[in-house]
């Protein structure tokens, strides 16, 4: 009788095994086709076919991406923005989460109040807009910053994290003289790795995949993402080439699509957020239920 059950475990944890390998074939296997296509021949790869390799090796696809001002202008802007938005976001959203993780503070109720408002409720999109003009956000490198700085999810998650945190670290610093600024930077962001980890995890990729502001607030193409170029690409792609392509006749010759440009787009846009995740991955369930703790 045990045998037989273990016997029916066994193709029961098989057939489990098997059905989550398919799955992640499916779910792998888009991102491996766009890398494969990356490195074809354009004309080429539109004559179908191509599956598990390159059948036509080329490297004019990044040659030409990574030439043209415009995409190499706006990559720098996206990893600008990501880079110094994170940053900033992290910075004031924990300051306010440590602010608001004080039981004893005045008016806590009615601060938290607002800010469950404000997470569930918005103005729209024309309302937001008149804000950002009224106070000259439009068309500069601070509209992707500024209204990005707090963010009200990851604020309620600090605040149950910084909650969890003994009291006592923070009172013997106050016998030792330290004030609430000191406190927060000596030792309460040095203990909260896993939180901010995560909240900088999420942050910075929603930074780096953001384009309805560039597309929105945003005139100058100086000033435009990456992101908003693909989107470009996209709305283009019924054309057989480029823009980009078209005004480089060797683009033409080398065989560069727009659907080429678009997949090649995609894996530059990939990369980082892969080589930065496996460093933040370790503290991110950690972090969200630490954080999801009520204090």
């Amino acid at each position: 009788m045990l045998k037989s059950q273990r016997q029916k475990d066994v193709i029961f944890d098989s057939f489990i095994y098997i059905m989550l390998f398919i799955l992640m074939l499916i779910m792998l296997y888009p991102f491996y086709y766009v890398f494969i296509a990356s490195f074809n021949k354009g004309s080429d790869t539109l004559l179908g076919g191509i599956y598990l390799w390159p059948r036509n090796v080329t490297l004019e696809n990044y040659k030409i991406f990574l030439e043209d001002p415009k995409w190499y202008r706006a990559f720098l802007v996206t990893a600008a923005r990501t880079i110094s938005g994170t940053a900033l976001g992290l910075l004031l959203t924990s300051l306010v989460a440590y602010a608001l993780s004080h039981r004893d503070l005045l008016f806590s109720k009615t601060y938290f109040t607002v800010i469950i408002f404000a997470m569930y409720f918005s103005g729209g999109l024309i309302p937001y807009y008149v804000v950002l003009r009224s106070i000259g956000l439009l068309n500069s490198f601070a509209v992707y910053i500024v209204p990005s700085m707090l963010n009200t999810f990851f604020l309620l998650i600090a605040i149950s994290f910084f909650r969890e945190i003994p009291g006592e670290l923070k009172e013997s610093a106050h016998i030792d003289g330290a004030g609430e600024l000191k406190i927060f930077f000596r030792i309460i962001l040095p203990v909260s790795t896993p939180v901010l980890a995560t909240m900088a995890l999420f942050m910075g990729v929603g930074q780096w995949n953001s384009w309805l502001d560039s597309a929105y607030f945003v005139q100058s193409e100086n000033l435009r993402t990456l992101t908003f170029r693909m989107m470009e690409v996209i709305n283009k792609s019924n054309t057989p080439l480029d823009s980009i392509a078209v005004a480089n006749s060797a683009s033409a010759s080398a065989g560069v699509t727009s659907f080429s440009l678009q997949v090649t787009a995609m894996v530059i846009s990939i990369v980082p957020i892969i080589c930065v995740y496996p460093f933040l991955q370790k503290y991110f369930v950690h972090g969200i239920m630490l954080g999801s703790v009520k204090g």
